[in-house]
């Protein structure tokens, strides 16, 4: 196997940096997750174990979930040893400087069975950030500044403390050409990246027609991660955005047992409005 390295454009979760355990990439379109602790790992494995399976789910949806290629042992990225590792399409193989941004989806984080201390941590984390607000919060986001030539990158721990306005302002950025210490974000981008029938509103308003309807899975705690290539928009002849979703992060999904997930879909709705906001100013 090739040598496994640190994930060039990450933009939320667990980074492989400062001695932590994060993700790893081969170079030619893997990524290797490694198990979280306290089961978590374990449970994500076997999510991706029922749902690649699952004959339920409709093949234009499984569009929206990183391909699953089962689990192996490797070296983990902090040197620490060897762990479990779920493995999976490395979604942005291929784009040179992807611009990409992690929204987690839902009004609530918790889930029923949590332990007090947990579920005392998500409630807090969700009334102090905009999830209880708009049904979404940003987790993190990169954008490729041309201006600058270089990466614009937001962690966190800046995110957390958005509100409202922040989140429609990171929005509207994400889709600027103008450089990104600029004030008034243009959305030069927005109709190409947003919009068009293939755009990621689209691929939103087709995930949304899905959870209206499907009661198989309940996702907690999980994330909308868009992407897009803006070095190809501004080039003569570019292949387009290549604006994608996907739907990561399945450490806390449960069985749906014939109920539709109103906390997702309320979320991805919110979440849409903003988007479409955008798009019509």
């Amino acid at each position: 196997m090739k040598m496994l390295k640190d994930p060039e454009h990450q933009v939320a979760g667990h980074m492989a940096k400062d001695g932590r355990l994060g993700p790893l990439v081969d170079g030619e379109g893997r990524f290797f997750k490694p198990f979280q602790s306290n089961g978590r790992g374990e449970d994500e494995a076997k999510f991706y174990e029922s749902f690649s399976s699952n004959k339920n789910v409709p093949d234009h949806i499984r569009g929206y979930f990183p391909v699953y290629h089962g689990t192996q042992v490797v070296e983990t990225s902090n040197g620490s040893g060897k762990l479990p590792h779920i493995i999976l399409d490395d979604v942005v193989f291929g784009y040179t400087n992807p611009s990409g941004m992690d929204v987690k989806i839902g009004s609530r984080t918790w889930y029923p069975g949590v332990s007090e201390q947990y579920f005392n941590q998500c409630l807090k984390n969700d009334r102090e950030t905009t999830s209880v607000s708009l049904g979404f919060r940003h987790a993190g986001f990169k954008i490729f500044d041309h201006q600058e030539s270089r990466f614009w990158i937001v962690e966190y721990k800046f995110v957390h403390r958005y509100k409202v306005d922040d989140a429609r302002l990171a929005l509207r950025k994400f889709v600027s050409s103008n450089s990104l210490a600029d004030l008034i974000p243009d959305c030069a981008f927005a109709s190409q990246v947003y919009g068009g029938s293939s755009g990621i509103l689209a691929q939103l308003l087709e995930l949304k027609a899905w959870f209206e309807t499907q009661t198989l899975y309940h996702f907690s705690s999980c994330s909308v991660y868009m992407f897009y290539e803006n070095e190809s928009l501004l080039m003569k002849g570019g292949d387009g955005a290549r604006a994608q979703v996907k739907l990561v992060d399945f450490t806390h999904v449960l069985d749906g047992n014939g109920v539709i997930d109103h906390n997702f879909l309320g979320g991805l709705s919110s979440f849409i409005k903003f988007i479409q906001d955008i798009l019509e100013s």
